[in-house]
């Protein structure tokens, strides 16, 4: 394989076409792009120089870098779950921050991406929130045409840590524009909203084999990242944890993150389980790189060999 040269000087990617198997018996993995959106860069990156970081992901004018909202759709073929990981920005927002956030539905949608592998909203039967922040949340409610808030997904059972939850309900003066009711409380009301109180507990409601989590204190209280063994493949789904593959270097972390020294202990402990057992590490945020593997260099990890399709 060619090496070729990377945007992230700490780390470089090598062409390949490997293949993920995302297809084992009844089980099968993919992930959906559900919009693009833009955050600050310097946000993203916390202490990360901007001179390193853009050379990465490159800003606008106004700061702002391209973030992708990409979300996991897994299946059970054989007895018609329909499970997703996260659900986007959702289509609930003002004009105002529409601009602010650059949120853009162009070229992607939920609801396009979810008809494109011949699903619908009312096919979904579970859907596991990382966490209660608005990009990751925001599509878990909608307005229907009688300008209520309503469940996107009216057959599926929603999961959260309890953690999370308790703390998107109370939230600090930091986190406030990022833990909007409107994108939770409809659940709680619907009866849909299953709040779980540890891995165990979770393990237990949801019932799928292979399927567990690992509860982050790190970038907020209570985030849930999904890993997912099927077959000899094991697939982890760190959200905010990893938001980009520029993020897999443990001192690359981001401004948003409420607790650094906690996210960079979590990150050496799954980085380390990452690059040992093989895993595929799917970012949610990466405008580009939709997966990838991870190794250990002499510094820090890397990400390498980006899947060619997931």
């Amino acid at each position: 394989m060619r090496r070729i040269k990377s945007l992230n000087p700490i780390f470089k990617f090598r062409i390949s076409k490997r293949q993920v198997d995302l297809k084992v018996g009844e089980f099968q993995i993919q992930s959906l792009e559900t919009g693009r959106f833009k955050l600050d860069g310097g946000a993203m990156f916390g202490s990360v120089p901007k001179k390193l970081w853009e050379r990465a992901i490159p800003a606008d004018a106004d700061n702002r870098i391209d973030m992708a909202a990409r979300i996991v759709l897994l299946q059970d073929l054989k007895s018609g779950r329909h499970l997703l990981m996260d659900t986007g920005n959702g289509h609930k927002w003002p004009e105002k921050l529409l601009k602010i956030y650059a949120i853009d539905y162009s070229e992607f949608t939920l609801e396009k991406s979810l008809a494109q592998v011949g699903l619908k909203e009312t096919d979904i039967t579970d859907v596991v929130l990382t966490h209660l922040h608005f990009d990751h949340a925001g599509g878990a409610t909608k307005i229907n045409d009688a300008g209520q808030i309503v469940p996107s997904f009216p057959n599926a059972t929603y999961y959260v840590q309890k953690d999370n939850y308790e703390w998107a309900t109370k939230p600090n003066s930091r986190e406030s524009a990022s833990y909007l009711p409107e994108n939770f409380e409809p659940l709680v009301a619907a009866g849909i909203l299953e709040i779980c109180d540890g891995v165990d507990e979770f393990s237990k409601k949801l019932n799928w084999p292979g399927f567990e989590v690992f509860i982050s204190y790190g970038h907020t209280i209570g985030l849930q990242a999904p890993i997912v063994r099927i077959g000899n493949e094991t697939f982890f789904y760190p959200a905010d944890m990893i938001p980009t593959s520029h993020h897999v270097p443990i001192p690359w972390v981001m401004g948003y993150d409420i607790h650094v020294i906690k996210l960079l202990e979590e990150k050496e402990q799954l980085l380390q389980r990452a690059a040992t057992e093989n895993w595929t590490l799917i970012y949610e945020h990466d405008p580009k790189i939709k997966a990838s593997k991870v190794r250990k260099t002499e510094k820090h990890y890397e990400a390498f060999e980006p899947a060619s399709e997931i």
